[in-house]
């Protein structure tokens, strides 16, 4: 929890953040991800200060339970002084208990943010998934938790001006803003009207626009003209040189760590070109021979390629 200290900005995360959203639907499945095509809607966790602390955050957090379809889970919270904003332990069940840092007391507009990511390490910790090291594994908390229609909760707590500062989670905005365009390019949905943070939506309209970025990659037939030429050049010296070299493009988003495409040869037909899926980010394999309609086999999407 940044507290009046300095907001990390940009997309220092985007490599866990991809594999984090490439984790959730090989583990859930397609079928249960569009378990959660609508978000926690904003009557559901609103909380205002003339309700009761504890009454009202008990309710919220039997909202959320409900939302990741998570029956058996009872919460406990209790409010402390601490670091961070929430821990949950993470115990056999059937009841589980979370604290807030204190304060949330006086801040209670926050507290669904808070108890979403908490909850969300019930629902991992009940699917036995999870990352190497503390810091990739609060990646992929935040990232379900978003992915899985909660995450605005986060990203509506990041407030900054010249005097104060607050967010939630260990992703920045931005990244929170991208997986939420992620997720709104799935399903449809437009989360940006339940922002009361101007800075949030601010963050989530530069994490939109490295979402679309991610659909307007080469070999995809929506690739812009510098891309495309871009491509075709590699797909020449590839080959041309006929051992099949991995060809690395230059990322035009500076944190997109992960190159656009490979090449690589097949024995027993045509050069083959190997790209990410723009949506769940699992590569896919096709041959170089011009128009092709690929589709996942992870998340299901159609992609138009020109490879």
């Amino acid at each position: 929890m940044a507290n009046g200290g300095p907001v990390e900005h940009g997309f220092p995360h985007l490599e866990t953040v991809r594999a984090a959203v490439t984790a959730l639907y090989r583990r859930l499945s397609y079928d249960t991800i569009h378990q959660f095509a609508a978000s926690v809607p904003p009557v559901d966790v609103a909380f205002c200060d003339t309700d009761d602390l504890h009454l009202g955050t008990q309710r919220v957090a039997r909202e959320l339970v409900r939302h990741y379809r998570l029956p058996d889970a009872r919460m406990i919270v209790a409010f402390r002084e601490m670091e961070h904003a929430a821990h949950v332990e993470l115990a056999a069940g059937p009841e589980y208990f979370v604290e807030l840092n204190d304060r949330f007391r006086t801040h209670r507009r926050d507290i669904g943010a808070a108890l979403a990511h908490e909850i969300m390490h019930v629902y991992l910790h009940r699917l036995d998934l999870s990352f190497r090291g503390t810091r990739a594994n609060e990646i992929l908390t935040d990232t379900a938790t978003t992915y899985l229609g909660a995450g605005w909760l986060l990203l509506d707590a990041y407030r900054e001006d010249a005097a104060s500062s607050q967010k939630l989670g260990y992703l920045t905005p931005e990244e929170f803003g991208y997986v939420l365009a992620k997720r709104s390019l799935v399903f449809g949905e437009d989360p940006s009207t339940w922002f009361t943070s101007p800075q949030a939506y601010t963050a989530y309209v530069r994490g939109r626009e490295q979402a679309l970025h991610d659909e307007r990659q080469p070999p995809l037939t929506a690739a812009g003209w510098a891309g495309r030429r871009r491509y075709a050049r590699d797909r020449r010296h590839a080959q041309d040189r006929g051992h099949g070299e991995d060809r690395r493009l230059a990322a035009v988003v500076a944190s997109a760590a992960d190159p656009p495409y490979t090449f690589a040869p097949d024995p027993r037909g045509p050069l083959r070109v190997t790209f990410p899926c723009p949506t769940c980010h699992q590569r896919i394999r096709v041959p170089v021979k011009g128009r092709v309609r690929a589709r996942c086999g992870l998340c299901r999407t159609v992609l138009e390629c020109d490879t």
